[in-house]
């Protein structure tokens, strides 16, 4: 049941993000917007972890604010899967600031919601 509330989280922080951020775009349908929530829970599950065990000493340097890059290259990572190229999901981003201000808001929204939400961890 967690699985199934952290996904859907995700794919609500994303469609937040969306219509938050101008330079992201999602022309897809619900079911499209569950499966970026999915792969979102899938690589802050697995890829975050290992990621952030290797950057760790960058993080103790810059007092965590390495935590932003990490959470920007894990929704560029998001994107790049959900581009046309890839599993054609209907996600596409205009460029970098729009990726880097589109995964503050997912982290910023996934967080509030996780707070709010029984059994999310």
């Amino acid at each position: 049941m967690a699985f199934i509330i952290r996904t859907l989280i995700g794919a609500a922080a994303v469609w937040v993000a969306v219509a938050v951020v101008d330079g992201l775009d999602f022309s897809g349908s619900i079911w499209q917007l569950i499966i970026i929530g999915l792969i979102v829970g899938l690589i802050n599950a697995f890829i975050r972890p290992l990621v952030t065990m290797l950057s760790l000493p960058v993080l103790i340097l810059t007092l965590g604010l390495f935590f932003l890059v990490i959470n920007w290259l894990m929704f560029a990572l998001v994107v790049w899967l959900a581009g046309p190229d890839r599993l054609d999901l209907g996600l596409t981003s205009a460029d970098n600031l729009s990726t880097f201000l589109g995964s503050i808001v997912i982290t910023l929204v996934s967080w509030g919601l996780a707070l709010v939400t029984p059994n999310s961890r």
